[in-house]
C-alpha cells in the first residue's frame, strides 16, 4: 500500500454535502496534496510564525502546515461554526458517523492536517494520524497519546537511546504544541471569511492544554483497566 485514503464528508441541514479526501504518504506519513504554484501569503512561514519554529524563512519560504490547509480553508472558510452537520469520516477498514457542530468537524480534520504536514512540531503526533480516530474522547486521546509515546519510547531504548518512561518529554510535547496552535489562530483568522475555521483550531488548542494536566493527574482514572493484569503479575 503506497498511501493511506481519509475522506471527510460534511452533510449540512440544507442537504449540501462537502467531501475532503486526503491522501497520506503510508511510509513518511505525510500529505500528499499538491501545493499551489503561488500560495496565499497567510502561508508564508514568517506570518504569524510560531514561536518555537525550528525552520527557517531562507530555507522554507512557506509553513508546511499552513500548505497543508490551503485546500480545506477554500472550502469551508465561510462556514459558521454553530451550523449542525453531519460528519462522515471513511477510511479503508471502517466508516465513522456524528452530528456535530460545524466546528467540531473541521477540528478533528484540522488535527490530522497539522499531523501529516512536514511541519517537525507535529511528527509526534504522525503515528495517530495513521490511526487515525475522529471525535475522541478526552478518555480515548489519554490512551491514544501515551500509548503512542511509551511505544516511541520502546524504539529510542531500541536505538540505543535512553527511554522516558515519566511522561514528561509528552506534556513537552503538548506545551509546544499549544504555540503553534495560538499561531495558526493568526493565521486562520487572516485566512478566513466567518469564524469555522478560527473556533476549530481554538477547540484544538483547548485539547493541547488539557493533556499536560490530564496526563498528570488523570491516569489514575484508567488505572483500573490495568487491574486484573496489575493484581496476578506473576502470571505473566
Amino acid at each position: 500500500m503506497s498511501h493511506i485514503t481519509i475522506e471527510y464528508r460534511f452533510r449540512l441541514d440544507n442537504k449540501q454535502e462537502d467531501t475532503y479526501k486526503l491522501l497520506i504518504d503510508a511510509k513518511s506519513l505525510q500529505a500528499l496534496s499538491p501545493v499551489p504554484e503561488d500560495p496565499p501569503g497567510w502561508t508564508l512561514l514568517t506570518f504569524h510564525q510560531c514561536g518555537n519554529c525550528p525552520l527557517h524563512s531562507d530555507i522554507e519560504q512557506h509553513c508546511p502546515a499552513a500548505v497543508n490547509m490551503i485546500n480545506i480553508v477554500k472550502r469551508f472558510n465561510n462556514l459558521l461554526s454553530y451550523g449542525k452537520t453531519l460528519v462522515i469520516v471513511v477510511t479503508k477498514e471502517r466508516m465513522i458517523y456524528n452530528h456535530t457542530t460545524i466546528q467540531r468537524g473541521i477540528c478533528s480534520l484540522l488535527g490530522l492536517l497539522m499531523a501529516s504536514s512536514r511541519c517537525p512540531l507535529t511528527d509526534f503526533f504522525k503515528p495517530m494520524a495513521r490511526f487515525h480516530l475522529p471525535f475522541a474522547s478526552t478518555e480515548e486521546t489519554i490512551w491514544r497519546a501515551t500509548s503512542t509515546y511509551l511505544l516511541s519510547q520502546y524504539f529510542k531504548k531500541i536505538d540505543g537511546y535512553k527511554p522516558d518512561i515519566t511522561l514528561e518529554g509528552l506534556s513537552d510535547i503538548y506545551q509546544k504544541i499549544q504555540k503553534v496552535n495560538k499561531a495558526f489562530s493568526g493565521r486562520l483568522r487572516a485566512a478566513c471569511e466567518h469564524d469555522g475555521m478560527v473556533n476549530a483550531i481554538i477547540l484544538l488548542d483547548l485539547f493541547a492544554k488539557s493533556m499536560p494536566w490530564a496526563i498528570e493527574e488523570s491516569l489514575d482514572e484508567i488505572r483500573h483497566l490495568f487491574m486484573p493484569y496489575l493484581n496476578h503479575p506473576n502470571f505473566y
